[in-house]
């Protein structure tokens, strides 16, 4: 092994280790990155990456977009879109088997259309939609197995702050990310209504069936969600139809959010304060972690890990899109483990000249990564999206959680294979508006 490929090993497992004791992923990247580039490069030119990343990352233009979405996230979280989407998916849904649960999901791809982070999802559905389940005699552990799994939409569904990362990363098209995500968005809440009713056929008393809305119910329910209907025309219709800029669709989705919220009364300046303050908190803290990456890209590329691991993996003998299912089970099996994000960060740089050099599409391969990043999130024994919900109903029990969440990585992974095995699933949408 050459001194360059030495150095490049011992420094993603030095990365690893650093976040596997705690220390933050900014800084695991940072501090790593730095001191390989020193050693392999020099001191001098260390410092000038130190230097100048930081600056060219925080001043891109094209960055802007992620601080807008994660405040316009903040808003429609705290203006209470979510508890009417779920009251028009109950009064629709409610009564069926499993209508709930199937409920909640529809309500969660509905808030993902608006709010592009799962974490937001998944905490902002427990308030809402778990109260309401246990009401009604469902399984506590279940119910929250749903909304972990409702939740993970977030990243999925257009606007997702996963695919502006990615595109960040790897200099990919995010309009042609958010087109792509789409029908797998859609993919994805069948499965889960899907997996309730197998659920439902097993046990179904842990799956009560709700009340029949009357007509007139059922179409004021759909009356009070306007507010969503319109937000998601603003932006992702500007966005789809050429109308806007994904830069100006973001901050049309800020102040679309803002002034519908303050139309309703549903923000007070309380309120708003505190999405601001939300949104500069999550924001700095992403920026943080993308200079770190930036500054391991760097690191990467003067100690050729990308090139030598390419050429290790291309001259397996299991074809390309062997190599494409060995990336996507490590990302699975890693990120049982280890924090989704970091594991992007981390290994994104890495792989993705290797998937483009086998002559996939990046935004397919997008796709992918997003979905592993998904089950990683209610995947034991570090899903963090469960570990959220625990620690709002910890009465619960995180067990429990997992438990009511493993069918739906289950769905995942059926999920996945029809997506690596039609790769149109994801892609046929975007040619067909280009």
């Amino acid at each position: 092994m050459s001194e360059q490929m030495l150095v490049a090993v011992s420094g993603c497992v030095a990365v690893l280790a650093l976040m596997l004791i705690r220390v933050p992923i900014a800084i695991s990247l940072a501090s790593v990155a730095v001191a390989g580039f020193a050693y392999l490069v020099g001191p001098g030119p260390a410092l000038g990456i130190l230097i100048d990343s930081p600056i060219r990352t925080v001043t891109n233009f094209n960055f802007s977009v992620i601080p807008m979405f994660v405040l316009m996230g903040a808003l429609v979280a705290a203006s209470g879109m979510s508890r009417e989407l779920f009251r028009a998916a109950n009064a629709w849904v409610g009564h069926l088997p499993g209508g709930m649960a199937m409920a909640t999901i529809l309500a969660c791809g509905g808030f993902a259309s608006i709010n592009g982070s799962s974490v937001a999802s998944a905490a902002t559905m427990t308030h809402v939609a778990l109260p309401e389940m246990r009401r009604a005699g469902n399984d506590p552990g279940l119910s929250a197995g749903v909304i972990a799994a409702g939740g993970t939409l977030g990243i999925m569904i257009p606007p997702s702050v996963m695919f502006i990362l990615y595109a960040v990363l790897t200099d990919t098209d995010v309009v042609s990310l958010f087109i792509a995500g789409i029908v797998p968005g859609l993919m994805a809440i069948v499965m889960y209504c899907i997996t309730v009713q197998i659920i439902f056929l097993l046990r179904p008393e842990w799956l009560p069936r709700g009340s029949r809305a009357d007509r007139k119910e059922k179409l004021a329910s759909l009356r009070a969600i306007w507010a969503t209907g319109l937000l998601f025309a603003l932006v992702m219709g500007g966005i789809y139809f050429g109308v806007v800029t994904i830069t100006e669709a973001a901050g049309l989705g800020v102040f679309g959010a803002l002034i519908i919220g303050v139309a309703r009364g549903r923000l007070p300046w309380s309120a708003v304060e505190e999405s601001l303050i939300e949104a500069l908190r999550t924001s700095a803290a992403i920026f943080f972690i993308l200079i770190a990456a930036f500054l391991f890209q760097y690191f990467l590329a003067v100690s050729q890990l990308s090139q030598l691991l390419g050429e290790a993996l291309e001259s397996l003998p299991v074809g390309p899109i062997g190599v494409v299912i060995a990336i996507l089970a490590f990302y699975i099996i890693v990120g049982m483990f280890v924090d989704e994000l970091a594991i992007m960060l981390l290994t994104i740089p890495i792989v993705f000249p290797i998937v483009v050099n086998l002559g996939f599409d990046p935004v397919w391969f997008g796709v992918l990564v997003v979905v592993t990043i998904q089950i990683g999130l209610i995947a034991p024994p570090v899903g963090i999206v469960c570990f959220i919900i625990n620690n709002m109903v910890p009465d619960i029990g995180i067990v429990n959680i997992y438990r009511g969440a493993m069918p739906f990585v289950i769905a995942d992974l059926v999920w996945l294979a029809l997506l690596v095995a039609f790769p149109s699933l994801s892609l046929y949408l975007g040619r067909l508006m280009n």
